[in-house]
């Protein structure tokens, strides 16, 4: 059996904490003859999924007191202050425990800069694997940090093949270490169950048509323009709304937005909320805005809904994972009137809508936990 650290400290709910999470879970349900799988909970940021974590034998390592509460984690500079007091309150106690229990792996997805300090000033027994997602800003000083640190890394993960040509053509890391590494999504199991829970309770209430859209009211996800664009199709359409889930820091500058242009009755911010699927199950189609994902998780979730998707062509995953408009609709992101048109296309769409909808659901496969664990189990054993 081989100890397998995750480390991957977050100041709020960021795509990749679920990554995380179901990466852990996955090797904990389907390779528990292989690894023992560890979570590293730097100040308490891990606190709310101890539960989770216990249930499925996932110790959690309390690396230092629990100050999390005390850490301001909205605006850019606040959530930048907040991680560098996390590397100073960590640097000593991370290199201890990893001189200490002498790990076969350490999986670095988030702040993965200390880590790596580490790794280049001092020698450890342990492999250390880098997960790189997104689309990273290659700037010189990352570029440098990075070269320095590629011979003692293990493997690099991504989670498309886009990102994957991206690192290869930026001659940082070797092409042989960077592999391809799907991330774990979906659990088939809890799915299913959601979808008939919320069935038997009615949870949408809804009265007219609409879209759906999922994410962190922030800029990366690009909902300024998407109102924008919803704006320009209700001149000609008034039958379907627009949903919104999720919260965030630009949530006072959309509300605002709506309101200007007159569309408090047909845009609606509906916060977070944990029945997402039955809303994605009665809508008309699922609209991703984002000005870069990999490929995003609501996107596969969407797809598993059975539920037609309108995706920006942003990078590095939307594209790859619509297959170039075979599974769906990509549209030129940012530009506009592109989504208008599409949405517009969406509406008078008749002969090739069941085809795309089944084209995206098969490509889910590759991002359930169980293929995940496959995946990764390959990757650490080799």
């Amino acid at each position: 059996m081989q100890n397998i650290y995750y480390w991957s400290p977050c100041l709020n709910k960021v795509g990749t904490v679920k990554s995380t999470v179901n990466s852990a879970l996955s090797l904990s349900r389907y390779s528990q003859d292989k690894f023992i799988v560890k979570i590293i909970n730097i100040c308490g940021e891990w606190d709310e999924y101890k539960d989770i974590f216990k249930k499925n034998n996932i110790e959690v390592i309390d690396l230092n007191f629990n100050y999390f509460k005390y850490l301001p984690k909205k605006g850019f500079f606040q959530s930048r202050f907040s991680y560098i007091i996390m590397i100073l309150f960590s640097i000593i106690p991370l290199y201890r425990l990893l001189k200490k229990d002498k790990p076969e792996f350490i999986v670095l997805h988030l702040l993965t800069s200390l880590p790596l300090l580490l790794l280049n000033f001092f020698r450890f027994e342990t492999n250390f694997i880098l997960r790189i997602s997104g689309y990273p800003k290659l700037n010189f000083w990352r570029k440098i940090f990075w070269k320095i640190s590629s011979k003692k890394i293990k493997k690099i993960t991504c989670p498309t093949k886009d990102l994957i040509e991206q690192l290869q053509n930026s001659e940082i890391f070797e092409k042989k270490d960077i592999v391809y590494l799907p991330d774990a999504i979906i659990n088939i199991k809890d799915f299913v169950s959601q979808i008939k829970y919320d069935s038997i309770n009615k949870i949408v209430n809804h009265k007219n048509r609409y879209f759906i859209s999922v994410g962190r009211l922030t800029r990366q996800k690009n909902f300024s323009y998407l109102i924008d664009e919803f704006f320009e199709f209700s001149k000609t359409n008034n039958e379907t709304d627009l949903l919104i889930f999720g919260d965030g820091d630009q949530k006072k500058y959309l509300l605002k937005k709506i309101k200007k242009k007159n569309l408090t009755k047909r845009i609606f911010l509906m916060g977070h909320s944990s029945k997402i699927y039955s809303f994605m199950k009665k809508a008309d189609a699922f609209i991703l805005s984002s000005l870069w994902e990999d490929p995003g998780f609501v996107l596969i979730e969407a797809a598993l809904s059975n539920l037609f998707i309108i995706s920006s062509d942003c990078p590095n995953g939307p594209k790859e994972f619509l297959q170039n408009g075979k599974a769906g609709f990509l549209y030129e992101s940012n530009k506009k009137s592109a989504l208008k048109d599409k949405l517009n296309e969406f509406c008078n769409l008749k002969d090739d809508f069941k085809k795309k909808k089944f084209e995206a659901k098969r490509n889910c496969f590759d991002y359930t936990m169980f293929r995940h664990s496959l995946f990764l189990t390959k990757i650490l054993c080799h």
